[in-house]
């Protein structure tokens, strides 16, 4: 047998090897979510389902306490967010954030040791009233989205200074200059977009910026002449879907009819959820994260200066629904489920959303 022959042997069966590593052993469950022959149905392992059932439970809420008294900024200096809570209740949540965000840290996060507690010494104190506010602005204004679920400090951290699902502008890989070394922003290994040759960072692009770059790329008639999206601005659009497919461990038919992707009247409802989501998404890096750039330190940019922001899997974490839907920390937490100052008899009735969020219908 030849040298040649055996390496040729040698390279097959690492390959198959390494093939094998790429299918997951069964059982395998598929659930039919539509009509038959429409690849209307959702693949789930469960064993990785089990993995992402132990990494969304929910930590039991701290004892409620008296909701009256004096309120916490007329008690304490510098409360500029929560200053509209009853003492008590100021006191709860600060424990509650603690737990949720830097448990391991203590207070110490936000809070020189042996300092006025009212100084913001620490850049993680200003970041955190800022983060607080955003809580309540997705709460109250983005009911589109989260419905009566809504979010709280720990949806995003899961006890963790720092929340996994962050992104940054990607810039990408050096290459040899020139014609020969242009990649375009893609064509390289990236985990974001599944390690597919699309561009490697659909975030910068979608995510923030309002409504500048249109997704949808797709038209509804045959020989369109008013379509300018050319193959470059849909590979950028595949590389969000498979982001957004990761980001909530479904795969295209949990939006879209297999028929049609393009027509709205025929997709299921999550389609609509997705719409609002990406939205809030840009909403929440463009009005609360990228202004806080000159805030963070150096060590907390990323590569190219910018600021850590937000995309589906911050919040997501691999399943449809942040938390499975689990909505007993806001509900333990009303206070987070309002605007600063406004404080409610009862729980709010669902808000519509603007007239110019709704959904395209074509």
């Amino acid at each position: 047998m030849s040298m040649t022959f055996r390496i040729a042997i040698a390279v097959v069966v690492v390959y198959c090897i390494g093939l094998l590593f790429t299918f997951e052993r069964p059982p395998v469950d598929v659930t039919q979510t539509g009509y038959r022959g429409l690849a209307q149905q959702q693949v789930k392992n469960p064993r990785t389902e089990a993995e992402k059932v132990a990494a969304n439970k929910v930590p039991a809420p701290i004892e409620a306490v008296d909701s009256t008294g004096p309120l916490a900024g007329e008690i304490y200096k510098n409360v500029t967010v929560l200053g509209d809570l009853p003492d008590a209740q100021f006191l709860r949540l600060m424990s509650a954030i603690t737990e949720w965000v830097s448990p391991e840290q203590g207070c110490a996060y936000c809070h020189v040791e042996g300092e006025d507690l009212a100084a913001d010494t620490l850049y993680t104190k200003v970041v955190s009233r800022r983060m607080i506010e955003m809580t309540r602005h997705i709460n109250t204004k983005w009911e589109s989205h989260v419905a009566q679920t809504g979010v709280t400090c720990y949806t995003c951290h899961r006890g963790q200074p720092v929340p996994a699902g962050i992104w940054f502008t990607d810039p990408g890989r050096k290459h040899t200059p020139g014609m020969a070394g242009y990649t375009a922003g893609q064509n390289e290994a990236a985990p974001a977009v599944g390690y597919a040759a699309l561009p490697v960072d659909p975030f910068t692009t979608f995510f923030q910026g309002g409504e500048k770059n249109s997704i949808r790329v797709i038209s509804t008639a045959a020989l369109p002449t008013d379509n300018k999206a050319d193959i470059k601005q849909t590979e950028a659009t595949y590389a969000l879907m498979f982001h957004l497919s990761e980001s909530m461990g479904v795969n295209c038919t949990f939006c879209h009819n297999s028929r049609s992707f393009a027509q709205w009247d025929q997709s299921p409802p999550q389609r609509a959820t997705a719409w609002y989501g990406i939205r809030l998404v840009r909403d929440l890096n463009d009005a609360y994260l990228n202004p806080l750039q000159s805030t963070f330190p150096k060590n907390r940019l990323g590569p190219l200066g910018d600021a850590p922001k937000v995309n589906c899997t911050t919040c997501h974490q691999g399943v449809n629904k942040p938390l499975y839907g689990n909505a007993s920390l806001l509900a333990a937490h009303p206070e987070l489920d309002r605007e600063a100052g406004v404080v409610p008899a009862k729980a709010p009735a669902p808000q519509p959303a603007p007239a110019e969020q709704t959904p395209p219908q074509q």
